[in-house]
């Protein structure tokens, strides 16, 4: 059996006299109400330690390095202790593929993912979804120069275009999507450039005729160019949110109780969660929310983006 080369450190020390005395107080409780402990929806002193592993090992596969992380998810996981009694141990992975294979092997609990991860993960193994950041804005564009003589999709034939990152949900794989859907061959009829980073500068000094990315880019390019005007000559309906992955060979009752748990404290939960800059930029500045109502078949659109662009999963 493989496992996932990860590295961890907690948030916390270690509160071994707490959690003994929480065991206690629910065994305790237990002796006393038998017939309520066989319910998923009931827990002692909002600690969930009796039905989900304590610590909880959460991932994130947008961050790498546990310095960045801990100052990304620091009040979150503050947060989660408060509201769950379960200590959240994060783990730095070092690309999707590890994350992937963390939850296929049990190393992790929960993974902080995109879309095109979820999609990829669910693949390879059984997993769930815990909640998801649901951004109104996450989208595909297209982005030319205002006085360019290209209107739609089907007008990029024969010109450059800079697209994001190779597997970047709204910066490649949908932009690609978009590209098949208008009647174009990705790998004839235009010249795409994988720009990662610099796909903003590429459309600004003119070194592509159009950029697809993200429906937010157009702030960046207007930050870069401030006395530049550029047009959107097509866009995506808005995308489903980024999941929190729950490993499916967790208890079924610590899944229950963890979903009613962070729905009941939502707003305690997400407040923590852009307590952070890199979360407050990323997230609140785009009038993202909590939602708890995602299903596997939300991310359908994302399958049948990765086939028609003829890239696998």
């Amino acid at each position: 059996m493989h496992k996932a080369n990860v590295s961890t450190n907690r948030f916390h020390k270690n509160r071994v006299g707490k959690q003994l005395a929480r065991k206690t107080a629910l065994s305790l409780a237990i002796v006393g109400v038998a017939s309520l402990a066989t319910s998923p929806s009931v827990f002692a002193n909002d600690d969930l330690s009796n039905v989900c592993p304590n610590p909880i090992r959460m991932a994130d596969t947008g961050i790498e390095g546990m310095g960045p992380l801990e100052e990304a998810f620091g009040p979150f996981a503050e947060a989660f202790e408060t509201t769950t009694g379960l200590e959240l141990e994060m783990f730095s992975l070092s690309n999707r593929t590890a994350a992937g294979t963390a939850l296929q092997y049990d190393d992790v609990d929960l993974v902080f993912a995109g879309p095109s991860e979820f999609v990829l993960f669910d693949r390879e193994s059984d997993i769930d979804i815990l909640f998801a950041i649901e951004r109104p804005h996450y989208g595909s564009s297209f982005f030319v120069p205002a006085d360019s003589d290209i209107d739609t999709l089907a007008d990029l034939e024969g010109h450059r275009v800079a697209l994001k990152d190779v597997d970047s949900t709204s910066g490649h794989i949908f932009p690609s999507q978009m590209l098949v859907d208008a009647g174009l061959d990705i790998d004839r009829d235009l010249e795409i450039i994988m720009a990662g980073d610099a796909r903003i500068a590429a459309l600004v000094n003119g070194d592509v005729d159009a950029m697809g990315g993200g429906n937010r880019d157009i702030d960046e390019i207007q930050a870069m160019d401030p006395d530049g005007e550029y047009r959107v000559i097509a866009k995506s309906d808005v995308l489903p949110g980024d999941p929190v992955i729950m490993r499916g060979s967790l208890d079924n009752a610590c899944k229950t109780a963890l979903s009613e748990k962070l729905r009941t404290n939502a707003d305690t939960l997400w407040n923590a969660l852009i307590a952070t800059d890199r979360n407050e930029d990323k997230f609140l500045n785009r009038d993202s929310s909590l939602g708890f109502d995602r299903t596997n078949a939300d991310y359908d659109v994302v399958r049948r983006a990765y086939e028609a662009a003829g890239i696998d999963l």
